[in-house]
């Protein structure tokens, strides 16, 4: 029931955007919670990485005196990866084209990871 819910907030944030092609849920320890990744992708790569970049950020963010980690943001020549916190024990992670907006991106990942720290 749960799942169904996750799987239902990403399916409406993979819809509120073109730019987005995929989103997932994952746990802090890097499990996939709910997930509308394409077939190319391995679910459980997609969860591991996330939870190290996820902790790196959080590591970084603290060190550096930059104040609680809000997001992480990777861009590669092929689009982005964006990490952001759904509480304290999921992440949200949204990949999107090379010519995202990414302001409003940024902004439907909010509403989204919102959503799921309510379920979660």
């Amino acid at each position: 029931m749960r799942a169904d819910m996750l799987n239902s907030i990403l399916s409406e944030l993979n819809g509120t955007s073109a730019d987005i092609e995929a989103s997932a849920v994952i746990s802090t320890d890097g499990l996939i919670m709910a997930s509308q990744l394409p077939q190319s992708l391995d679910e459980d790569r997609v969860g591991a990485m996330s939870a190290a970049m996820l902790s790196l950020g959080d590591r970084t963010a603290q060190e550096l005196a930059r104040g609680e980690l809000e997001q992480v943001l990777v861009k590669g020549g092929d689009g982005y990866v964006l990490m952001a916190h759904a509480g304290p024990e999921a992440v949200v992670t949204v990949l999107a084209k090379t010519n995202a907006k990414l302001g409003l991106i940024f902004l439907d990942v909010k509403r989204a990871a919102e959503s799921i720290e309510k379920l979660i």
